[in-house]
């Protein structure tokens, strides 16, 4: 094909196996999510697998789509769909979050002064504004968790493997492969670390501190934006481990690099959001 023809023509992929793939994990995952809530034998099964569905979809979704990077089949244009296909995605998980902090936001603010403000002496005596609070309503006792300690150290991890990555990057741009490779192994090793303490944070507050998913409204949002934090730091460091064997391999260059790019502004994301949370969930 002539450089004017290859630079102008968008590669269509063939017809796929794969979305029919994706579809029945997805219906898998929640039709055993549902009977496993309404306590139904098979949900778990049936949960665990979609889950093994989805990840064969992926590893052999990405795999397609990696063997055709390599054999030149993408060019500028389609590298441009890429990256605003990424940035759209980023952009639905920062619109994730926002909803969950969103919701803390409301009992914070809106909420738990209403119910104070009411003359609740005959429902609740003794229900304050003040933050943390469980809700008038839970009666155990329990503690909140302070943003020193295991929440601070994962806080100079993840800021660290952002800079690791940083490092990798720089790494690739100027063709120091081994400057590539031990940045990425670094970022991986720092991510994997933060998750490990985060079980043990999770295990402390739950056998130590009864601090759990059901302990009122602070529990709930607690677990909720710290939880899924951690699902998307764990899908984080899978992804850069993928592109950790892909660059041991010797994939990427200087000027074709897209997919490190794209799990990199995945983990940048990871990383402001964490910062986020360890201000506004656990400081103030």
């Amino acid at each position: 094909m002539a450089t004017h023809e290859k630079e102008s023509y968008y590669y269509v992929p063939g017809p796929s196996a794969w979305p029919l793939v994706a579809s029945t994990a997805i219906f898998l995952m929640a039709a055993g999510a549902v009977m496993q809530m309404n306590k139904i034998g098979m949900g778990m099964p049936t949960l665990l697998a979609g889950l093994a569905v989805l990840l064969y979809m992926m590893y052999g979704w990405f795999g397609n789509v990696i063997g055709e990077s390599r054999a030149g089949a993408y060019n500028e244009r389609v590298d441009a769909s890429f990256r605003w296909g990424m940035g759209w995605f980023i952009f639905s998980e920062v619109m994730f979050f926002a909803a969950f902090f969103g919701a803390l936001f409301y009992i914070r603010v809106i909420s738990v002064p209403d119910l104070a403000s009411l003359d609740n002496s005959m429902i609740w005596p003794g229900f304050k504004n003040v933050w943390p609070t469980a809700g008038p309503a839970f009666k155990e006792e329990w503690e909140a968790m302070l943003p020193w300690g295991l929440p601070a150290i994962n806080t100079l991890l993840l800021l660290a493997s952002g800079a690791t990555l940083t490092w990798a990057h720089w790494g690739l741009m100027k063709g120091a492969r081994k400057q590539l490779i031990v940045g990425l192994f670094l970022t991986v090793v720092l991510g994997s670390i933060f998750l490990a303490l985060q079980v043990q944070e999770y295990s402390h507050a739950y056998a130590e501190m009864n601090l759990k998913l059901s302990t009122g409204g602070y529990g709930s949002t607690f677990y909720m934006l710290t939880g899924f934090h951690g699902f998307h730091v764990t899908l984080g460091a899978i992804m850069l481990t993928v592109i950790l064997f892909r660059s041991i391999k010797g994939d990427f260059s200087p000027k074709q690099h897209f997919a490190f790019e794209a799990v990199a502004w995945y983990w940048h994301f990871v990383d402001v959001v964490w910062l986020f949370l360890f201000v506004v969930v656990y400081w103030l």
